[in-house]
């Protein structure tokens, strides 16, 4: 682009043969014409002028006009998307991505739009993509099979995961923890509890990348890997303290961004390219999901090795391994989450206070529902009771509302939608009297006075579904629970050919389930 004296903007072409490209005087200032300017095809915006337009038109009756066709060149490309299947695992799709991306970010030769003048560039906004290449691309050549490709890149994957974690990881301790600290937006004891052991994790995963890293031979292939990743996996055990220490950690961060200083440097922080517009919470929670993604690695992995590789003996111990990890650490996770909401519970009765709140060990699911008044409570279906509460002061302060029913002793009644409860409540308070009430569900005690039915509406038919299929099991297993304890108070030594009888109290009549309550 060039500004001549007339302040007229123009676009410049370059002789055939050159590859097309816009110059811009972006000091807006005059400037004299060269004595031997190069031959270029000058095209006038302003159209007003008839002198211009007379002088320009006849230059390009002259001149050979130029094409605007996008040609795109050829350029080599290693990536075997035509070899490799689509991954169809949902948690694996980034291997795909990855493939599909290392060829659409190659940079095209393109003609360039005219842009207004400016004079100053600013920074892009847009977070930075991360290295979207695949195994493929780092070889030259191969006379590998289209299965063998497909498992060499996913053990690329799985090591490339564990470069950009330990890079997200130090990132958060850099660019997060240490300013925090150092320009005391938060207390050490705070940063400590929202971080917990974050940085020892770095290390653990730095052990597995060089391990992997040295797998790899002169043709940058990997063979067995089996036995290494048996050998590693036991180090995930250091998950357990930090996935308990979440819930906690969310709640304060959570709190703490209601102080001005904190919202103002987490907001920064977000909004700058290294973050990639992640937010802190989102980096605090990427250990946890790269921890469930290691099953699904190693079935991916597992499926594209030939029966008659070292790998075959190996990769099912290692899945069995990572699977009985995950599952311990996310039945420690899960108590540690019913702990920390047990104790944010307010009682406005003493009679409110059922034993079996306390000897849950879990939660099957808690969030928002709405009564048959409108109101909004939040609501928590623990192991052995559904308590139903309304949001206190604090960020996590519940104050429970009307009486808790045990599970053993719920009746669960699912309400089609349109149809109005409690002499048409649900009607008026949610939809004014017009439209069909939807999403609803009803539960009531099978013995206690005290307990009314609740009549409960969920915000769509999904959260509906999920909330009714927790009950029933949450009925299902609690009345189980209860008939084994029973059976073992009357006979201490049952006879094993009698255990059937037991089964008996998932059908069992009111009068039973008074009696296993008591």
């Amino acid at each position: 682009m060039e500004v001549e004296e007339t302040g007229k903007t123009r676009t410049s072409w370059s002789p055939p043969g050159e590859t097309h490209s816009l110059f811009c005087d972006h000091a807006g200032k005059k400037r004299k014409q060269d004595p031997a300017p190069e031959p270029v095809i000058r095209i006038t915006e302003n159209e007003e002028e008839e002198e211009e337009d007379e002088m320009t038109s006849d230059h390009m009756k002259d001149s050979e006009e130029p094409s605007n066709k996008r040609v795109k060149p050829v350029s080599k490309s290693n990536s075997l998307t035509g070899v490799i299947t689509p991954v169809k695992t949902p948690a694996l799709k980034r291997i795909g991505q990855s493939i599909s991306r290392s060829i659409s970010f190659r940079t095209e030769a393109r003609p360039l739009t005219p842009a207004p003048l400016r004079t100053r560039t600013k920074a892009s906004s847009f977070p930075r993509r991360r290295n979207s290449q695949c195994w493929s691309d780092t070889v030259e050549s191969h006379d590998l099979t289209a299965k063998e490709i497909k498992r060499q890149e996913v053990i690329y994957e799985l090591t490339q995961g564990e470069r950009q974690l330990i890079e997200d990881l130090s990132l958060v301790k850099k660019v997060y923890y240490e300013p925090m600290l150092k320009l005391d937006i938060m207390t050490e004891s705070e940063l400590g509890q929202i971080f917990g052991t974050l940085d020892s994790l770095i290390p653990l995963h730095e052990d597995l990348l060089s391990r992997l890293e040295r797998l790899r031979g002169s043709e940058k292939t990997v063979g067995e890997v089996g036995p290494t990743l048996m050998d590693w996996f036991p180090c995930l055990e250091a998950y357990v303290t930090y996935c308990c220490n979440q819930v906690g950690a969310k709640a304060l961060l959570d709190q703490k961004k209601h102080e001005k200083r904190v919202e103002h440097f987490l907001r920064l922080c977000q909004e700058s390219s290294f973050s990639r517009k992640l937010d802190l919470w989102n980096f605090l929670d990427l250990p946890r999901s790269r921890l469930v993604k290691y099953p699904l690695l190693l079935k991916e992995i597992q499926k594209c090795t030939p029966p008659e590789h070292p790998d075959e003996d190996t990769l099912p111990d290692a899945l069995e391994l990572i699977q009985s990890i995950v599952a311990e650490v996310n039945k420690k996770t899960g108590e540690a989450e019913c702990q920390f909401y047990r104790r944010g519970l307010t009682y406005l009765e003493e009679s409110q206070r059922l034993p079996e709140i306390q000897q849950s060990r879990f939660l099957y699911c808690h969030g928002e529902l709405k009564n048959n008044k409108g109101q909004r409570l939040h609501v928590f279906l623990f192991e052995l009771a559904l308590v139903l509460t309304r949001p206190g002061e604090g960020s996590h302060v519940f104050h429970v509302y009307r009486q808790p029913l045990p599970n053993a002793l719920i009746n669960l009644e699912e309400i089609p939608d349109g149809e109005a409860s409690g002499g048409g409540t649900f009607r008026g308070a949610f939809t004014g009297g017009n439209d069909k009430v939807k999403n609803c569900f009803r539960v009531s005690s099978r013995g206690r006075s005290k307990a009314h039915p609740y009549s409960l509406q969920a915000n769509d038919s999904f959260s509906k579904q999920q909330w009714i299929t927790c009950l029933r099991q949450a009925i299902v297993q609690s009345r189980d629970r209860n008939a084994h304890t029973s059976q073992s108070q009357i006979s201490p030594h049952p006879d094993p050919a009698l255990y059937h009888i037991a089964e008996l109290s998932l059908s069992s009549d009111t009068e039973m389930a008074e009696h296993t309550s008591r």
